[in-house]
């Protein structure tokens, strides 16, 4: 199904949302027929260019490959090189570790949960800006925007790009952390860039493919783990001296619970693909629901099942090394190093998960008429049925974020205030920013029963507020030096936003 976009539309109040969504149409004469094939779907883009060359891209993805994105993306690197920090800062107690996961992840599945209301009903460019314009207007929309664009989407990406370089390095044995690990890192994103820039229905699938593969060493270790721990007794050993420490290491949980939000970050960026997937308003709902469901389930059950491999002393001991001494000690020598390809191929697809939205980032912006050159960057290639020259803007602010990644936060270059870690602070950040449009939610949807109008959005916000809550006591000091920054981004967008306003108010 091929929409046209046009660019001065506002989304409608959150009360009227069985109404049309003005400025999405179907072009005069031309039909859709769900039976329609890819081709067909091609030449009647090809027909709506031909009015708006700039504004119009295909709807080429269907549920699996929205349930592969959330599941995709969120299931990468941080469940392997995430889990020591989270036993670290709980001093070994995997019972305090599990209750990490579980608090991280059903903030996550509530949140989804709330936005799953909101995709039902909305349905314009990109997921979380077209809710956020929706709740609170389009000024709100243009900041959630610029600050996605700019610092979310890149920063997490560079993150993902650098780790899959970490494990290529491991399997593959050239230096973790030397100029090679940069180079491959590099060409890593650059590729993945590329493959969504040119060819975005080859991502989609290899977005599928990847999240099936990476599925498998996870509920391997699940099953086999927690069977081999309840018989030789570590299962049982790892839990006996849980919960009565919480209170006493408040301090160590909430920097776990930080730390983890990126395993389970990047489910909001299967949005960004919400004009591109077809019926929408049904199938995103489903996706982050579903999604996120089976992203909690298989997390706590890969902790458990790494309870039946060794102790948690090990665990920590391990570092990188967690996945190879974990699957060695279950099914021998050889299935460590395996584990590394199925790990690689894992954060591959993450990669590729989160550079579908990085590359993005622009074209919403400039297909709502805002930021920089919004013409430029909202045209989409008729070849390629992308916003390619979004995706080339994307992909480098995400190369600038790598290298500061590995130059500054890595090897410590440059002043200490600058040395915050960017796949962190961001993601809470955007939890932040949740928080407005949930206030929206209760006050707008009128018609809604009250479990989504009140129950949910309020626990969310309380969700969200927790989060904050133990970005500041795990920071510190540098979490104020990251409010800094972002202030100063966020004032750049202001001063873009107002210039352009001018020149639009300037007579012709």
């Amino acid at each position: 199904m091929c929409f046209l976009r046009k660019n001065t539309s506002h989304l409608p109040a959150l009360g009227t949302a069985k109404l049309p969504i003005k400025g999405i149409d179907i072009s005069p004469g031309l039909t859709y027929n769900s039976k329609n094939t890819a081709r067909s779907c091609r030449n009647l883009c090809d027909t709506q260019r031909r009015e708006t060359p700039w504004e119009t891209i295909c709807k080429k993805y269907g549920l699996p490959t929205a349930i592969a994105l959330v599941v995709g993306i969120v299931i990468g690197s941080g469940i392997f090189f995430k889990a020591t920090k989270v036993l670290a800062n709980n001093n070994g107690d995997m019972g305090r570790s599990l209750l990490t996961v579980g608090i991280v992840g059903a903030i996550m599945l509530i949140c989804s949960f709330v936005f799953a209301n909101l995709a039902s009903r909305y349905e314009k460019v990109n997921g979380v800006i077209d809710y956020a314009e929706a709740a609170l207007g389009r000024g709100y929309a243009y900041y959630v925007a610029w600050f996605m664009t700019l610092i979310y989407y890149p920063t997490i990406t560079s993150t993902l790009g650098w780790v899959t370089a970490q494990y290529a390095a491991i399997l593959f044995g050239f230096p973790v952390a030397g100029m090679t690990h940069y180079w491959v890192g590099f060409g890593i994103l650059l590729a993945d860039g590329l493959i969504n820039a040119y060819a975005p229905r080859l991502a989609g699938k290899l977005q599928v493919s990847a999240t099936v593969i990476k599925l498998i060493p996870l509920i391997l270790m699940a099953i086999a783990g927690t069977i081999t721990g309840l018989s030789n007794g570590l299962t049982v050993e790892a839990f006996t001296a849980a919960s009565a420490q919480i209170a006493s290491q408040g301090s160590g949980l909430m920097g776990a619970i930080v730390a983890f939000a990126f395993a389970y970050e990047g489910w909001i960026i299967a949005t960004s693909i919400n004009s591109e997937l077809r019926n929408a308003k049904k199938n995103l709902p489903l996706a982050l629901s579903l999604g996120a469901l089976i992203v909690v389930v298989i997390y706590m059950a890969y902790f458990v099942g790494l309870t039946g491999s060794m102790s948690t002393a090990e665990m920590m001991a391990a570092g990188d090394m967690l996945p190879e001494k974990a699957f060695g000690n279950l099914f021998g020598p050889a299935a460590g190093t395996i584990v590394f390809v199925f790990i690689v191929i894992s954060c591959l697809g993450t990669t590729n998960g989160l550079m579908m939205g990085c590359a993005r980032g622009a074209y919403s912006l400039g297909v709502r008429g805002e930021g920089i050159a919004p013409r430029f960057f909202a045209r989409v290639d008729k070849k390629t049925d992308m916003a390619t020259n979004s995706a080339w803007f994307g992909i480098i602010i995400a190369l600038l974020w790598y290298s500061y990644w590995h130059f500054f936060f890595i090897h410590g270059m440059g002043p200490s205030f600058f040395n915050w870690e960017p796949d962190e602070l961001p993601i809470i950040t955007l939890y932040a920013g949740y928080i407005p449009m949930f206030i929206s939610v209760m006050a707008h949807s009128k018609g809604s029963k009250p479990l989504m109008r009140y129950i949910l959005p309020v626990v969310a916000i309380l969700g969200c507020c927790f989060m904050v809550y133990c970005a500041f006591v795990a920071y510190g000091i540098q979490a104020l030096y990251y409010l800094g920054f972002f202030a100063l981004v966020m004032a750049v967008g202001a001063l873009v936003r107002i210039t352009q306003s001018r020149q639009k108010s300037k007579p012709e």
